[in-house]
């Protein structure tokens, strides 16, 4: 007996045809079949084969742009929401350095703005993620969209792991080590921007990713977006190094360059990796100059992307201002 094709066949089709016929889809094919994907209408042979088939191709704009659009459809925020200034997303885990871009976002919720967190929990052995990092400084995480919206509206800042924000991108995600590769999956899960903040943050760890999450973000009309190589592949500069910021404002693409904010000859490697130490840190209790040249310097980004600082010098001016009024004893030490 003959089988009619599967519907998400076509799709496969279009990114194995070989190396003169293979091409990337369509931002509508793109969006069309990440809904099927999310939608639960994928078989699991399928789901592997696009997967990979992606990323022996390299994912494009246009398809990144497509799935976020399909997830963005079918993640809606909660009755009267706030409005969020800035989505920052994490999930790459720290292994290198303690998670000091905690201390940044914390210190721009302080200030008024607020930030909403997203990320993965535990899905790479040896490496800090965001939600133990929280939990070590006496913070929540949130369980769902309407608790991270009431964190939001009393804390000016919520957390909310990828497993409950959207369960389908979550399972896709903890594929890797089954498939041995990271996938796109890893790239659009970061531009969700859940509750549609004008601000959007992103950091990598291949070079090559930035164009391609700049990019998105035009296709997507985001307001405001920056991208860089953060430590580790979280939004974390890396403060002894330049950094190459690339930024989507207001339908322009823009290049930055900001110099080192540190002279250290080699980035150092916390082998304690102990969680203590940020509330020390924020309590001015420990000097780590590393440490707070990284909140410093991811804060200052943070405040150039929502358009606070017209250039990078006057952002880590009011980064430092920032950073100094912080409420010390906010973390008071048990």
């Amino acid at each position: 007996m003959k089988r009619e094709p599967h519907p998400f066949a076509r799709f496969i089709a279009v990114l194995g045809r070989g190396k003169s016929l293979t091409r990337s889809l369509t931002l509508d094919e793109a969006g069309e079949a990440m809904g099927m994907i999310l939608d639960g209408g994928v078989l699991p042979e399928q789901l592997g084969a696009f997967l990979m088939l992606l990323r022996v191709k390299e994912e494009s704009p246009e398809e990144i742009a497509g799935f976020v659009r399909a997830a963005r459809a079918r993640i809606v925020p909660p009755a009267g929401a706030p409005r969020v200034d800035l989505d920052w997303s994490s999930y790459a885990g720290k292994r290198r350095q303690l998670p000091w871009f905690l201390l940044s976002a914390l210190a721009l919720a302080e200030s008024g703005r607020r930030v909403f967190m997203h990320g993965a929990e535990a899905h790479t052995e040896g490496r800090v993620y965001t939600g133990e990092a929280l939990r070590a400084l006496g913070l929540p995480v949130a369980e769902n969209l309407p608790d991270a919206s009431d964190r939001l509206k009393t804390d000016n800042f919520a957390y909310l792991p990828i497993d409950a924000l959207c369960p389908p991108i979550a399972d896709m995600l903890e594929l890797r080590p089954i498939l041995g590769l990271r996938s796109p999956v890893h790239t659009f899960a970061r531009m969700l921007n859940p509750f549609g903040a004008p601000a959007v943050l992103q950091g990598v760890f291949h070079p090559g990713y930035m164009r391609i999450h700049r990019d998105a973000g035009l296709i997507l009309e985001e307001q405001r977006l920056a991208v860089f190589r953060g430590e580790g592949g979280e939004i974390e500069r890396r403060p002894a190094k330049p950094c190459e910021v690339m930024m989507a404002a207001d339908g322009a693409a823009v290049d930055e360059r900001w110099p080192p904010l540190i002279d250290e000859p080699r980035q150092p490697h916390d082998e304690s990796m102990d969680l203590s130490r940020l509330a020390a840190l924020w309590r001015g209790e420990i000097a780590d100059a590393y440490g707070e040249a990284a909140v410093v310097g991811t804060l200052a980004i943070a405040l150039r992307t929502l358009g606070a600082a017209a250039e990078p010098a006057q952002a880590e001016a009011e980064a430092r201002a920032l950073w100094s009024v912080r409420a010390r004893e906010r973390f008071a030490a048990a």
